[in-house]
């Protein structure tokens, strides 16, 4: 069965666990064998850009040690093989359109969304 994990609430988690739980949880899947593929959209489109560093987070007094690295998460999803779409509506909507993207994500125009909805037996929207 192929699944599609849409991924829309950013960030989640990343300053407990360093790691985006929904990201992680895709690493695990895929590592374990699983047919999914990733969709980035609403405010995880942040996670398509290129160049993030979350260096230097801190909250009052706190200082985050171990920032997470978003960047390095998604492109191992794509180095395992797993396909990666980033809406290019949203990105538009947050004016990253013309920013850099990690290589190998690919935009897709909201029109494309249904059509590429129909391809996978399970569609889970986080």
């Amino acid at each position: 069965m192929k699944t599609l994990n849409i991924i829309a609430s950013a960030y989640r988690a990343t300053v407990e666990e360093q790691d985006d739980t929904i990201v992680w949880l895709t690493h695990a899947m895929k590592g374990a064998g699983a047919g999914i593929d990733v969709l980035l959209r609403g405010n995880a489109v942040n996670y398509a850009v290129r160049g993030q560093n979350a260096a230097g987070l801190a909250f009052g007094g706190w200082q985050q040690t171990q920032p997470p690295r978003i960047e390095h998460d998604v492109a191992g999803l794509l180095a395992k093989g797993v396909v990666v779409h980033v809406l290019a509506d949203d990105l538009q909507r947050r004016g990253l359109e013309s920013t850099p993207l990690i290589d190998g994500v690919q935009p897709l125009r909201g029109d494309a969304l249904a059509a590429l909805l129909v391809g996978y037996d399970r569609v889970w929207h986080w």
